[in-house]
C-alpha cells in the first residue's frame, strides 16, 4: 500500500467526519472520498477496504493518546498527577475532536469480532502505558501495595470510557473537561495506599 503521509492523513481524518456522520455501515467509501476531496480509487491505494480504513483511523488516533501518555511518564511528577494528566489529555483529545469521540465510543463498538480483536490489539500499546503509571504508584506508595494490576487497569480505563460514552450519548450537551478533576479524584481514592 502506497503510504503518501499528508495524502493518508486526509484520507483518514476525511473517514473519521464520514463515519461519525454517517455511521460505520453507512460510510461508503465513496462518501470518504468525496470528504477528503480525492477520487474514490485513491482510496484503494492506501487501504484494502473499508475495515481497513477504520483500523488505520484508530491506530492513527491512539497515537495521539499513546505519544500524550509517553510524555506524561517521562516528566517528574507523582503517580497521581500522571494519572490526572493522563485523564484529562485522553478527555481533551475526545473533547476537542466530536466526531473522533462518536467513532471511539460508539462506531468502533458496533464492528464485528474480528475488526473488535484487530482494534485491541491497537489499544494494548496504550493500556501498558496505564499500566506502568499503576506499577510506579505501586512502588513508590502512591497506590495500594496489594492493587491488582489487571483490575485497576480496567477500573481506571472504564471509567474513563464510560465518562466519554455517556458524554456522546448525551450529544456533548456538557463540558467533558470539568469532569476530568472528579474522576481522577474518586480512581486515586479508590487505589490510595
Amino acid at each position: 500500500m502506497k503510504r503518501d503521509r499528508p495524502k493518508y492523513k486526509q484520507i483518514v481524518d476525511a473517514a473519521v467526519i464520514v463515519i461519525a456522520e454517517n455511521g460505520y455501515h453507512q460510510a461508503q467509501v465513496s462518501k470518504i472520498a468525496k470528504e477528503a476531496g480525492v477520487a474514490d480509487g485513491t482510496i484503494y491505494l492506501y487501504f484494502k477496504n473499508k475495515e481497513d480504513i477504520l483500523i488505520s483511523v484508530f491506530r492513527e488516533k491512539m497515537a495521539i493518546f499513546v505519544n500524550n501518555v509517553e510524555v506524561i511518564l517521562e516528566q517528574d511528577i507523582d503517580t497521581s498527577e500522571k494519572l490526572f494528566r493522563m485523564i484529562d489529555s485522553h478527555f481533551r483529545i475526545l473533547h476537542e475532536d466530536r466526531h473522533l469521540a462518536i467513532v471511539t465510543q460508539l462506531e468502533l463498538r458496533q464492528s464485528n469480532k474480528e475488526l473488535r480483536l484487530r482494534i485491541n490489539e491497537v489499544l494494548k500499546e496504550y493500556l501498558m502505558l496505564l499500566d506502568a503509571i499503576l506499577k510506579e504508584g505501586i512502588v513508590n506508595g502512591a497506590l495500594d501495595e496489594g492493587l491488582d494490576i489487571r483490575l485497576a487497569r480496567q477500573m481506571v480505563f472504564g471509567t474513563i470510557d464510560e465518562t466519554i460514552t455517556s458524554w456522546v450519548m448525551n450529544d456533548q450537551k456538557y463540558d467533558l473537561m470539568k469532569l476530568s478533576p472528579e474522576v481522577h479524584r474518586l480512581i486515586m481514592n479508590g487505589m490510595k495506599g
